[in-house]
């Protein structure tokens, strides 16, 4: 146990350090996290910077000789932060995204929070550490099965493993062929997207038909090839499942090299 627990703070510190930098490197993504409705919309983006800082502070903490207790113990305060923050945005802002790393448009859905808990659980663990991570021997090898735990939780990730078996299984079968994890049929989603203002706001710009689709905490997502400015781009559209006006339907065009969202309507027509 004494050295899992001294294992932690390297992978704490790692991933702090990966979430402040896509923080920092798109700060605007606050808009599109709970920030403006908690903090406001001209504090938004400070307080989105202002954690990054904090992530790196603690992170370089945890990183570096000497190691104290005190580090661990503001790693598990931030990772509370975080864990309330996302309860938060789930019941009071659902549309709204993580910006946990910056980089991925879904709402904050049951992956992101329990990202957020194995944080806290890590950062407890790390609390009761007696030497630093160099001194840990066999318990870093244990911090590759955790790392893999988290990459899987992680959303922004999704694009490097999680789209290509998708896609894969999408060469394999035909998306019509079959229907998702609800029940509904592809088709009857298809034709709410293509009655939504959202599709209308978007359909110059798509290149494909249906690309993909999966369902996801009272979600189904749908997406399609698009182009943005000249950049290739997939747009998702997003499909509650408990509301089935057209309005309710929302969309966003990603990036597909960077990840990054390029456009996102904000206000869609309620009529044609």
């Amino acid at each position: 146990m004494g050295t899992l627990a001294a294992a932690q703070p390297l992978l704490i510190g790692v991933l702090l350090l990966w979430s402040a930098y896509g923080k920092l490197a798109d700060p605007e993504q606050a808009e599109r996290t709970a920030l403006p409705s908690l903090a406001g919309e001209s504090r938004a983006v400070t307080a989105y910077r202002t954690v990054a800082g904090l992530e790196v502070l603690i992170a370089l903490a945890l990183l570096l000789p000497p190691f104290w207790a005190i580090e661990a113990v503001a790693a598990v305060v931030l990772s509370v932060g975080f864990t309330g923050f996302l309860i938060y945005s789930k019941i009071v802002v659902p549309e709204a995204s993580c910006g946990c790393a910056g980089k991925s448009a879904k709402p904050v859905g049951s992956r992101a929070i329990a990202r957020a808990l194995l944080l806290l659980a890590t950062s407890v663990a790390a609390a009761f550490a007696s030497t630093g991570w160099w001194s840990a021997g066999a318990g870093v090898a244990v911090l590759v099965v955790e790392a893999a735990v988290f990459a899987t939780l992680s959303a922004e990730l999704d694009r490097y493993w999680l789209l290509p078996l998708r896609r894969f299984r999408v060469r394999l079968s035909h998306p019509y062929a079959g229907t998702a994890s609800d029940d509904t049929p592809l088709a009857a989603t298809q034709r709410r997207v293509l009655l939504s203002p959202a599709y209308r706001a978007v359909d110059g710009l798509l290149r494909s038909d249906i690309h993909d689709y999966w369902d996801d905490e009272g979600w189904r997502f749908v997406s399609y090839a698009a182009n943005y400015d000249g950049l290739k781009a997939t747009a998702v559209f997003a499909v509650p499942h408990e509301n089935p006006t057209p309005e309710s339907i929302r969309v966003a065009l990603v990036d597909e090299t960077s990840g990054l969202t390029l456009y996102r309507p904000t206000m869609l027509a309620t009529t044609g």
